[in-house]
């Protein structure tokens, strides 16, 4: 596996992979459709819906109507992405989602930007921290994060070639490229970062570089540390925390609630097994407020400091 430096490596905001893999996506397949909700220009969707307008629909400001229309175009056969922010995509359309596209098992995916704290400066109103954990929830439901650039666009268009509802979140801030093109994800399947026997630090999204870098300061003091990019949250690969059970000590990092997000996934599993440790590093069941993203991140303790000094506490 290819891991960049970070210190020397571009930053792209995850929604940008949405936008460019969706074009090739609608290129290579007709049946490919997204139902924008009139912010195209913010969730990158305009470029596809220039090239392809016959497979664009925009519904205006109104999500819940966009995802009625994406079910019944599924039932014909056709494969839409609808495209919002994350807290319209998941609690606006939450009962759409439920009843119209879950229920009946339909092929629709939701692909949202601004997910987290990263809308920032928008306020709490605009930053979805409980809908990874909202969806997951629902039957028929798949939700993925990745990490980077490259990550999100194979994840993507992963989610196109299967079966079913998948959310898809993207952060509006621009995160490190950690991956290079060449590297493989498979939906439902973490990947591991880094070997490690101490401590498991396992994140996802745009808290993955966060962790990688703790990793890198725990090996300069001596500390194992092994790292997971768990960018499926539902299927969660129960297989990879197993293993990290073994370790004993699980630190999750997560830009979402720490309830019922990557951590309360986590924790499932290790409550079933009656044995390890696990400390959830997150957006602490609060909302957000107005302020710039890594000012946020460090109100809820989500930084590369407090994932070093929770692991050093756990040994």
């Amino acid at each position: 596996m290819t891991v960049l430096d970070l210190k020397a490596t571009e930053q792209i905001a995850t929604r940008e992979a949405f936008g460019d893999e969706i074009v090739e996506l609608g290129r290579n397949n007709k049946n490919i459709l997204v139902v924008d909700a009139d912010i195209g220009s913010s969730c990158k969707t305009t470029k596809f819906m220039n090239e392809f307008p016959k497979q664009h629909i925009n519904v205006g400001i109104a999500e819940q109507n966009a995802a009625g229309l994406a079910a019944g175009l599924a039932t014909t056969g056709k494969i839409p992405f609808v495209s919002t922010y994350a807290v319209f995509g998941s609690l606006r359309m939450a009962e759409q989602i439920r009843q119209e596209i879950c229920y009946p098992n339909l092929n629709v995916k939701i692909a949202c930007s601004h997910g987290g704290l990263t809308p920032a400066n928008d306020g709490g109103s605009h930053q979805a921290i409980e809908d990874m954990g909202v969806l997951r929830t629902i039957p028929n439901m798949t939700v993925i994060m990745g990490a980077d650039y490259y990550s999100t666009r194979k994840l993507v268009k992963q989610a196109s070639e299967m079966h079913g509802a998948v959310y898809l979140r993207f952060t509006r801030d621009k995160v490190p490229v950690i991956y290079d093109e060449n590297e493989t994800f498979e939906i439902g399947k973490a990947k591991q970062l880094r070997n490690g026997k101490d401590v498991a630090l396992i994140a996802n999204g745009d808290t993955v570089h966060l962790a990688l870098q703790a990793a890198e300061i725990l090996e300069s003091k001596g500390v194992s540390a092994q790292l997971l990019d768990m960018h499926t949250i539902k299927p969660i690969d129960k297989e990879a925390v197993l293993e990290c059970i073994e370790i004993g000590n699980i630190v999750t990092v997560e830009d979402h609630n720490i309830i019922n997000g990557l951590g309360s996934a986590v924790s499932e599993i290790v409550a079933e097994q009656g044995k390890g440790k696990v400390r959830r590093i997150g957006v602490q069941d609060r909302f957000g407020e107005s302020a710039p993203y890594d000012k946020l991140l460090e109100i809820n303790g989500i930084t590369v400091e407090n994932i070093v000094n929770t692991a050093e506490e756990m040994l």
